[in-house]
C-alpha cells in the first residue's frame, strides 16, 4: 500500500512538473514557429533577459511574409534569403567581420522596407570551451551583431537576441572548416502578435 502511494506522488509531482515547463515555454515573448523550444539552460537566460526586449512576436513563414508584403512593396525571394544568410565569426571573437558588413547591410535594409518585421538574432559556437563559456560567447555575438545593426538604423525594440552557445550546431564533425561554420549569427525574421 505504501508503495503504491510513493509511486501516485512520484507521478504527481512529474506531472506538476511538466505542467510547469510547459507554462514557461508557452509565456515565453518570442517563440519561432519553426524551431524547437530552448533547452532549460537557455530558458533561464531568456527569463533574466536573454533575448531583447521587443513585445511578443511570430516567427515569419514565408507565407506569413508574403500575406504581409502584399499592402506593401513586395520582395523577392531571393532579397529574403539574401537578408538572412548566417554571418561568422573567428575563433574565440565576437568581433563583426568584414565579411558579414554585407549581409548585415541586407538585413537592415530588409528590416528598412517593412517596418512591421523584427529580427531574433541567435548567437552560436563551437563546442570548444565549456558549455557556460560559450553560452556567454553566443551572448556577445548576438549583441555584437544587434549593436551593429542599431547602427545601420534599425531601432533596437525590433532586435531580440538569444544564445544558443554550442547547443544548435550546424555541423558536428571535429574540423576546422565545421567548428567555422558553427560559428554563427543566425537571423529569424519575426511578426508582431496580433
Amino acid at each position: 500500500m505504501r508503495r503504491i502511494v510513493m509511486v501516485m506522488a512520484v507521478i504527481l509531482g512529474i506531472a506538476l512538473i511538466a505542467g510547469c515547463s510547459q507554462r514557461k515555454i508557452a509565456q515565453s515573448p518570442e517563440q519561432p514557429l519553426a524551431q524547437q523550444p530552448p533547452s532549460s539552460a537557455v530558458q533561464e537566460r531568456e527569463g533574466a533577459g536573454g533575448i531583447g526586449s521587443s513585445p511578443a512576436a511570430e516567427s515569419v513563414t514565408e507565407r506569413e511574409l508574403g500575406r504581409a508584403q502584399q499592402a506593401g512593396p513586395a520582395a523577392s525571394v531571393i532579397e529574403i534569403e539574401e537578408a538572412l544568410k548566417d554571418i561568422h565569426f573567428d575563433y574565440d571573437k565576437y568581433d563583426i567581420r568584414d565579411d558579414a558588413k554585407p549581409v548585415l547591410k541586407a538585413l537592415a535594409s530588409r528590416l528598412s522596407k517593412d517596418g512591421t518585421l523584427g529580427v531574433i538574432v541567435e548567437g552560436h559556437c563551437d563546442d570548444r570551451g565549456t558549455g557556460e563559456y560559450n553560452l556567454a560567447l553566443g551572448d556577445r555575438r548576438a549583441s555584437a551583431t544587434r549593436t551593429y545593426l542599431v547602427s545601420l538604423g534599425i531601432p533596437s525594440s525590433r532586435i531580440q537576441t538569444i544564445s544558443y552557445g554550442e547547443e544548435k550546431p550546424a555541423c558536428s564533425d571535429a574540423t576546422e572548416p565545421c567548428w567555422a561554420n558553427n560559428r554563427r549569427a543566425h537571423f529569424v525574421l519575426t511578426l508582431p502578435k496580433k
